[in-house]
């Protein structure tokens, strides 16, 4: 598969990952077995980026990985958060968003325990807190690069500014946020603009809108009720109702090129330029292999400009956040 540098600190990357937020539940009941199969014929398949975060489980997520890498850790970059909630040692949540430097110091010791690794890849500050300059936060992480605990550092769901002084502090190879045809914020927030400025990568997370982008989502009421998606505007009744002629219209487009809404959705993220890495999620192998085709896809400028159309960038309905998800910056 093809690789591209994600930022400029020597950090490369397959231009699709896995995100494995889901396989601990996040979208309904995940199989274990079937989950450390798919992240396995990931590695087969080229995928090098894995992401999870202390908080998927709590703590389930990093083991999973560790144990579905074991023998096979350096064919993979992984990528792991802290702090977008604060959590003791057996997963209790304590609090919101983290950022303090003894609590850095901390996360970093128990993610290494919990994926078998004696250092990540790539770690993210999961959610910004707002009560902790991000300077001391970051200057905390670069005294753990120094340490070779951490190779790569990261930023989640930050403001253009936060990006700016956070790089000052230690320098950054990756801003992840959600960035989908149905989440664009990025292009008019300052964002993108200023992750290309200072020669930072950017990690495309829910490229498939959460799944809705490959359509398989019709109504409210086929969403599982342990599905965090319950908790998202854009699946809520009325919103969904007009959310899904968007998808129509994607379905359309897709139909007419042979592939599916989600290869076409995928394939839209990753035409962003050649600075954009997409972690689409998934839990079993079939989806996984469709994902990972549509990363040779290459779209017309016809096609763009089709999407454009079809996809107007304020004319998705309904908040892409969770009220309960705290720490995003836009």
């Amino acid at each position: 598969m093809e690789e591209r540098k994600v930022g400029n600190l020597g950090l490369t990357s397959s231009i699709v990952g896995l995100g494995c937020m889901g396989m601990t539940g996040a979208y309904g009941a995940a199989d274990e077995s079937e989950s450390i199969a798919t992240i396995r014929r990931a590695l087969e398949l080229g995928v090098e980026m894995f992401d999870t975060a202390d908080v998927y489980g709590p703590f389930s997520g990093e083991k999973l990985l560790g144990r579905a890498l074991k023998g096979r850790r350096d064919e993979a970059v992984i990528a792991t958060k802290f702090g977008g909630a604060e959590m003791d040692d057996t997963g209790n949540v304590l609090g919101g968003p983290n950022g303090r430097p003894d609590y850095v110091r901390s996360s970093v010791e128990r993610s290494l325990r919990h994926l078998n690794t004696d250092r990540i890849d790539l770690y993210y500050q999961h959610r910004v807190d707002p009560q902790v300059p991000v300077e001391e936060t970051f200057g905390a992480l670069g005294e753990l690069v120094a340490a070779g605990k951490i190779r790569h550092l990261g930023i989640c769901e930050a403001a253009a500014d936060t990006i700016r002084r956070a790089h000052a502090s230690a320098p950054l190879s990756a801003v992840e946020t959600e960035y989908s045809l149905f989440s664009r914020q990025v292009e008019t927030n300052g964002v993108l603009a200023t992750v290309r400025e200072l020669g930072i990568g950017f990690v495309a997370y829910a490229p498939l809108g959460r799944g809705f982008l490959t359509g398989t989502v019709r109504s409210a009421g086929e969403i599982p009720k342990t599905d965090l998606r319950h908790a998202f505007p854009r699946f809520q009744d009325g919103s969904l109702d007009s959310n899904l002629t968007l998808l129509e219209k994607v379905e359309t487009i897709a139909t007419a090129m042979g592939v599916s809404p989600g290869q076409l959705a995928l394939a839209w993220v990753l035409s962003r330029g050649d600075d954009v890495i997409a972690i689409p999620g998934t839990r079993v192998r079939t989806h996984l292999e469709e994902n990972v085709t549509a990363a040779a896809l290459r779209l017309r400028q016809e096609t763009l400009h089709d999407l454009d159309r079809a996809v107007p960038a304020d004319a998705v309905t309904g908040d892409r956040r969770a009220p309960a998800d705290t720490g995003i910056e836009e």
